[in-house]
């Protein structure tokens, strides 16, 4: 089994949800140090240890070990410092200390892209919903 923070599109609910579903044995609440960015379709988190910094609402997961290349692939992630990266899989310890697991920490230049001070991927109400935003290459 693997345990993964997420914060974005793969939350329980939205659109990249039903590429966890298959895999996903259990889900609970979860918060992490950090700053979260809108990147568009998705967010951005980039880890902090600074309490002046944002605390990031999502869920920790608990995936088949079958679910870890599928959710590679939908973040981009080749392996670890990949310039091809979109994404870097990390190890992280979520804010109460009690749970820890992987996050995917987005890997390229965030210039122009707005933070989302609330640190909740669910407060942007433009964000995209419904079918999954993956391309067939990506899953």
């Amino acid at each position: 089994m693997i345990r993964l923070f997420v914060y974005g599109t793969l939350l329980t609910g939205e659109a990249n949800f039903p590429i966890v579903a298959p895999y996903l044995i259990a889900s609970e609440p979860g918060a992490v140090q950090g700053k979260l960015y809108n990147v568009g379709p998705y967010p951005a988190l980039v880890l902090s240890e600074d309490r002046a910094d944002g605390v990031i609402a999502g869920e920790w997961m608990t995936v088949s070990e079958a679910g870890l290349p599928a959710l590679d692939r939908l973040e981009q992630f080749y392996a670890p410092e990949d310039p091809r990266n979109e994404y870097e899989r990390a190890r992280i310890v979520d804010i109460d200390g009690k749970r820890e697991g992987w996050v995917y920490l987005y890997a390229r230049q965030l210039s122009g892209c707005p933070e989302i001070a609330s640190g909740s991927w669910r407060s942007v109400e433009d964000r995209p919903r419904g079918a999954s935003l993956a391309t067939p290459l990506s899953v």
